[in-house]
């Protein structure tokens, strides 16, 4: 019998959490048919034994050969879950278990596939944690188009199709709700409990701003153009064309004139307009073909169905 709830909980160094955590969880989730899935992502601390220590049959513990990050760990811990729905948990116990069951029946009730936490009263320190946070989430809401506010909290829970397919790559994990939507998914956001960190070092800091908003280039890439690179590159590429033509144009228009247009500054803007111009045109046309290529040897859709009903027979397909 499969479980109801699959908790996939990715640890690194949190050897004085796990006992906590996973009494806490026994706690919280009574009367929730549920199975715990550890990811440890290459703690030197202990982690896995104490994990090993406090195991029953609802704990499975998967360890990693090193660390790998946060994103990858979480995909080795949906690939092992055999729920119908699955739960994100981070192992430092700042959010709060005893959030899930409401989550878990908001996201049964009222048929949505991403119940995503909001940590409204956020227990970390301004400057270092919640301004960079509140910066990187209204860059995300502004530039992807999904509105949520909260993009830094783990604490989400989906129906298993959804989490099976998200893709989680680099530091992917906080888009998981642009991911969510690239599918097609129905997201809701609630406010969920946050604690201070009371045992371990936050693995957290500033030196992942840069990785955010390099996956974040990507994540608005697969947003808009990932079916229709040729808009991007194309686009670009055909007004940069064209301004360096007119610019061309006036320094041969110059020439002709009698003028001496060698080593302008102009001259040499327009040979880049030019070339950059040709050279984003035709990477445009190398995207379409790999997007083709993607699409049609792995018989890939480009599109997904929430349902498909005959009458009075909801007949559910996912893909």
């Amino acid at each position: 019998m499969t479980p109801e709830l699959s908790i996939v909980i990715t640890v690194l160094n949190e050897v004085e959490n796990v006992s906590r955590l996973v009494e806490k969880l026994r706690v919280d989730l009574a009367g929730i048919d549920y199975e715990v899935i550890f990811v440890d992502d290459g703690s030197t601390d202990g982690t896995q034994k104490a994990i090993r220590l406090v195991a029953d049959e609802k704990i499975t513990l998967i360890e990693l050969r090193k660390n790998y990050g946060q994103s990858t760990a979480m995909t080795a811990g949906i690939e092992h879950a055999t729920g119908q729905y699955v739960a994100l948990l981070d192992g430092d116990m700042q959010n709060d278990s005893s959030d899930i069951p409401h989550m878990l029946h908001k996201l049964k009730a009222e048929d949505w596939d991403v119940v995503a936490g909001n940590r409204k009263n956020r227990q970390d320190g301004f400057l270092l944690r919640k301004l960079p946070s509140r910066m990187a989430n209204y860059l995300i809401r502004r530039l992807t188009g999904v509105h949520i506010k909260d993009y830094g909290c783990t604490l989400k829970v989906f129906k298993k199709e959804i989490a099976d397919d998200l893709g989680l790559y680099g530091e992917m994990h906080r888009f998981i709700p642009v991911l969510a939507k690239l599918q097609g998914a129905s997201i809701v956001q609630v406010d969920v409990k946050h604690h201070h960190r009371q045992f371990g070092k936050s693995k957290y800091g500033l030196g992942r701003t840069f990785k955010v908003m390099s996956d974040l280039i990507t994540m608005v890439f697969f947003r808009k153009y990932i079916q229709k690179p040729m808009h991007l590159f194309g686009g670009i590429g055909f007004v940069m064309l064209f301004i360096g033509i007119i610019t061309n144009i006036y320094l041969l228009v110059l020439k002709l004139s009698g003028h001496d247009i060698w080593g302008k500054p102009l001259l040499i803007l327009g040979l880049i307009l030019l070339l950059g111009g040709i050279q984003l045109i035709t990477i445009g046309f190398l995207a379409e073909i790999s997007i083709r290529i993607y699409f049609e040897s792995g018989n890939k859709k480009t599109y997904q169905i929430r349902r498909i009903v005959h009458g009075q027979k909801k007949d559910v397909e996912y893909r």
